[in-house]
């Protein structure tokens, strides 16, 4: 077991629903396209894939795809759009979990390496990553670049969602490079708000890089978002690409 905090089965089955930008044809065409062209034609692992909201379509779009996943929960709202021999899902952690045979392609998608609250997890999971690949093949992450600019002198917190709906601030641990999300979600139309938060180690894409480089993977690509704009310094996330040696 990680680091990583599980999800709940009451929060799996509110995932989708609350997730419905990120599930958008405007989102996953991009996203789909870019992992599909990595793959090219070979096998592709998903580090956890969760309730399959890449996963699915992108084994729609003909790649074949594997899964890992640490909630059972989540991987039972999978079940109910893809059985088992469509879509397998081995249960356990990103950072140790193995899966037989060699990938062409590894993903890890939607900030969902910063699970990982520890430095020496994040390094297990590259080197995990690298495991499953074949020679050639690409380990992809999508990760936010933290928001520390936006912190003025003695502030810990930066607001990322005020809405009718939906106030989402984040905290910072700037020594653990830890920050904390946190979510008031209206629940209903009477006026009454679900509290949620959930923990996640933050790293710089250099750190990445160094990560990388003790897997023994190679930076092969970094670029802004699934459409492939210039990575810049006012960029707020980034979609990286390491490969394996020949």
């Amino acid at each position: 077991m990680t680091t990583s905090e599980l999800w709940t089965r009451a929060a799996a089955e509110r995932y989708d629903a609350e997730e419905t930008e990120m599930s958008s044809a405007a989102v996953l065409g991009p996203t789909v396209a870019f992992l599909a062209g990595l793959a090219g034609g070979g096998r592709a692992l998903e580090f956890a894939i969760g309730t399959g909201r890449v996963g699915v379509p992108l084994r729609a779009h003909g790649v074949p795809v594997v899964g890992i996943e640490l909630s059972e929960h989540m991987t039972a709202v999978l079940r109910d759009k893809v059985d088992e021999t469509t879509l397998p899902v081995v249960i356990g952690d990103m950072a140790t979990t193995a899966v037989d045979g060699g990938f062409s392609l590894v993903y890890l998608v939607y900030n969902t390496i910063s699970n990982l609250l520890t430095q020496d997890e994040q390094v297990e999971c590259f080197r995990n990553a690298a495991r499953h690949l074949e020679p050639g093949g690409r380990f992809v992450v999508e990760l936010g670049v933290p928001p520390l600019r936006s912190l003025p002198p003695g502030q810990a917190a930066v607001p990322f969602d005020v809405s009718e709906r939906h106030l989402g601030f984040d905290t910072f641990d700037l020594v653990e490079q830890i920050l904390v999300s946190h979510h008031f979600t209206r629940d209903g139309d009477e006026g009454h708000y679900r509290r949620d938060n959930s923990r996640h180690r933050y790293a710089w894409p250099a750190e990445l890089d160094l990560m990388a480089r003790i897997a023994g993977l190679e930076l092969e690509r970094r670029v802004a978002d699934w459409d492939g704009a210039p990575f810049t310094q006012d960029s707020t996330k980034h979609i990286s690409v390491w490969r394996k040696p020949v």
